[in-house]
């Protein structure tokens, strides 16, 4: 994706390549999050727009590295829209990263409804711990 323009739209091939995704992934998520709309072009060809593509990291950001499931994504979308998504994925945060101050003393979390009060303590601690731990690193301690 050396030769293109960041405005430039983009094939499925690339997509992929660049967000280390499978093609079929990135078809079956058009299926289950209907903000993702490439153009569809003469044989069904995509062509993903640039803030398709932010959303789709934002997308793979949450469910790879924060744990969303699919079912949680979509909640978060439905509450908070994609622009928050998109504005993450461009500052670089994950969203439970900037959440985590803010969701600490909720008891219901919209990413794992079913998560018990107990499991979802124990893991916030260790959550917070593992951030803790990242910003001594960050500061060289």
């Amino acid at each position: 994706m050396d030769t293109k323009s960041p405005e430039a739209f983009r094939t499925i091939s690339e997509v992929s390549k660049d967000l280390s995704l499978p093609q079929h992934v990135l078809r079956f998520w058009e299926t289950k999050f209907i903000q993702i709309k490439p153009i569809k072009r003469g044989g069904g060809r995509r062509y993903y727009r640039p803030e398709d593509i932010r959303l789709l990291r934002g997308i793979k950001s949450l469910l790879y590295n924060d744990g969303y499931t699919i079912r949680g994504v979509q909640k978060v979308i439905k509450e908070v829209g994609t622009k928050k998504i998109l504005r993450n994925e461009v500052e670089n945060n994950s969203f439970t990263d900037n959440e985590i101050n803010t969701n600490q003393d909720e008891s219901n979390d919209i990413s794992h409804p079913n998560l018990g009060d107990g499991k979802r303590k124990k893991l916030m601690k260790v959550l917070n711990n593992l951030v803790d731990l990242r910003k001594k690193i960050d500061q060289g301690e």
